[in-house]
């Protein structure tokens, strides 16, 4: 396949995936039913923001155009990848990079998220047979001349024992942080609570974290968080939540609850699910500065930052860990 024919094939994906077609409304289903936290809504999401980021054609020519992607591949390398499954589709980004790129896909998804990529491909490969030549599954990846694997910290060392020799990318557990003023407007925090609480907090570019000047007021981010109250209706999110603001009350924490979500101050800039943590600053540009240093923080929202509300819609060039998937496989 040429890249234009890859880059058309993304384009008529892009118009699938925005269709009302039964089967994939039935295939969002079933990805709901295998898993509990892909709720309809999120799939619908995160397909959305796949569509509008990823998928524009002129999108798609300037990004080739960028890394100077040659029309015809004629040193094709077989790439290995290991998809995470902390929210749907979450491994699109490095499936679309290898597949306009060129190189022979070797998919190994999580068990928790199998069902959309698969579906999408064989969509792909219906639209057009030589598909299969470039993507394929795998329950063991073996053989390959490269890997991209995603992780938590735990399976990056299981990565690095096995594909450490090869050319490689091996993401471990991020998150992302919020630093505020306390001089944002209504809108900016309406849209603080969307980056908070989109796919029930379980994405690497949620905020966990909130770093607020010495007497902040959190009590509009409070009922902004409100909306997400109904969240206590998926079982698994009130388990979480449940679960740690018990672990506050008998620690006799202070803490902060919207109903549905605690708030609580703490030094780590990871929480648990339904949990939020905040801490106080005094002077701003040494906490830019610490962050910007830290490898577990994905990205950083406000003034100056990633725009209020933007943490879950990144653009092509907005690559996990910050390392540029697309040059790595136009070096292979």
């Amino acid at each position: 396949m040429t890249l234009q024919e890859r880059i058309n094939l993304l384009n008529k994906l892009s118009s699938y995936l925005q269709s009302n077609d039964e089967v994939l409304e039935q295939v969002k289903q079933k990805a709901y039913r295998e898993n509990a936290w892909f709720i309809p809504t999120f799939i619908t999401t995160n397909i959305d923001n796949i569509v509008q980021n990823f998928l524009p054609k002129e999108k798609l020519t300037a990004f080739a155009l960028q890394y100077k992607i040659p029309e015809k591949n004629n040193a094709i390398k077989k790439v290995g990848l290991v998809m995470a499954g902390n929210i749907p589709l979450v491994g699109f980004h490095d499936f679309l990079c290898v597949f306009l790129s060129g190189h022979q896909l070797i998919i190994k998804t999580s068990s928790k998220d199998n069902v959309l990529i698969k579906h999408i491909v064989d969509k792909m490969i219906e639209w057009n047979s030589h598909v299969s030549n470039y993507i394929q599954f795998a329950e063991m990846l073996k053989g390959c001349d490269a890997y991209i694997a995603t992780g938590s910290n735990n399976s990056s060392r299981y990565f690095e024992y096995y594909f450490g020799k090869y050319p490689n990318i091996i993401r471990r557990n991020r998150t992302s942080v919020a630093i505020l003023t306390g001089n944002e407007t209504k809108e900016q925090i309406h849209l603080l609570a969307k980056d908070i609480q989109l796919y029930f907090g379980l994405g690497c570019r949620n905020i966990t974290k909130l770093y607020v000047p010495k007497q902040y007021d959190f009590i509009a981010l409070i009922e902004c968080l409100k909306q997400y109250d109904d969240y206590l209706l998926y079982h698994k999110y009130k388990h979480n939540y449940d679960y740690h603001l018990a672990l506050l009350i008998m620690g006799n924490k202070l803490y902060m609850n919207t109903g549905s979500l605690v708030i609580t101050e703490n030094e780590s800039i990871f929480s648990p699910i339904s949990q939020l943590h905040y801490e106080y600053y005094e002077n701003i540009k040494d906490i830019v500065a610490t962050l910007k240093t830290n490898n577990d923080v994905q990205c950083i929202v406000g003034k100056n930052h990633v725009p209020f509300g933007m943490a879950q819609q990144p653009c092509l060039t907005d690559f996990a860990d910050g390392v540029d998937t697309m040059q790595f496989l136009m070096q292979l």
